[in-house]
């Protein structure tokens, strides 16, 4: 099979990627592992490169992110090429869709709607256009269209912010505050049952009103988590230092120990300056 110029052309863009795509897919010629993918098998992997995205991000690994975007675009690629080969579409009519989407719901922008608004009114707007886009696929109900394998944490705000739309929520967070309480003594009752089922659906419970929380405070609960999960890391591996400088491990401490070297790493971090 004759190579295409366009593979080994570095300045051929989008393009280059494409035909690459198409010659690891095929399936005479093809790369083994390539060809026997479907969408379900790729599916992780475009979420792991979504994720990895938002990590080099939030490290500001500006060096790495581009080598992160590159991934996750290759995963578009590879969708949109499967896609093509069952005949559902095209990464030009993938292009083409979000293109008109783009037009279509930014009309202060490509329109004749005003650029002088608020990003408050601005999000209204964008609701509302969101609304009538749903309207057209015949999605009636509020909670239609919130897509079901989304992380789990990511869906209850979406399915809270869609229920809210329509009034169901609280006015403010007291509400939501006695509702965690609520939902703590629920737990907690369901504890003392040892009740493996029951434990998980009012775990489940009040992690869906934490979210609910985050949502009032204007908080990312993905972010605050991962702020919490480096803080974590950080002050265990204080605790592990302190523990060398002794001669020992964690293995040769105890808890007592191990929270007190917590506590002096606590104290240590919030005496330095910021």
């Amino acid at each position: 099979m004759q190579e295409n110029p366009l593979i080994h052309d570095p300045d051929a863009g989008i393009e280059r990627l494409l035909e690459i795509m198409r010659r690891l897919r095929n399936p005479e010629t093809g790369c083994p592992w390539d060809i026997e993918q479907d969408f379900a098998s790729v599916a992780p992997y475009t979420i792991e490169e979504a994720y990895e995205v938002a990590d080099a991000i939030e490290r500001g690994a500006w060096g790495e992110l581009r080598g992160e975007l590159g991934d996750l675009l290759l995963q578009t690629v590879y969708h949109t090429q499967m896609g093509q080969e069952a005949g559902h579409f095209t990464f030009q009519s993938v292009v083409r869709d979000i293109s008109d989407k783009m037009v279509a719901r930014h009309p202060h922008v490509f329109g004749d709607q005003s650029r002088d608004k608020s990003a408050e009114q601005q999000t209204r707007d964008w609701e509302a256009i969101k609304a009538g886009e749903r309207a057209g696929k015949a999605q009636k109900g509020a909670l239609d269209g919130v897509a079901g394998n989304l992380p789990a944490l990511l869906r209850a705000q979406k399915l809270q912010k869609r229920a809210a739309r329509v009034g169901f929520d609280w006015p403010d967070t007291g509400g939501v505050m006695a509702k965690i309480i609520e939902e703590a003594g629920e737990l907690d009752e369901a504890r003392d049952l040892h009740d493996p089922d029951k434990m998980e659906e009012e775990f489940g419970d009040l992690l869906f009103v934490m979210a609910n929380l985050a949502r009032h405070l204007g908080v990312d609960p993905e972010a605050a988590l991962r702020r919490t999960n480096a803080k974590f890391i950080r002050r265990f591996e204080g605790v592990e230092a302190r523990l060398a400088a002794m001669g020992k491990t964690p293995q040769d401490s105890d808890l007592d120990e191990m929270d007190a070297l917590w506590n002096a790493v606590k104290t240590q971090e919030r005496q330095e300056p910021t």
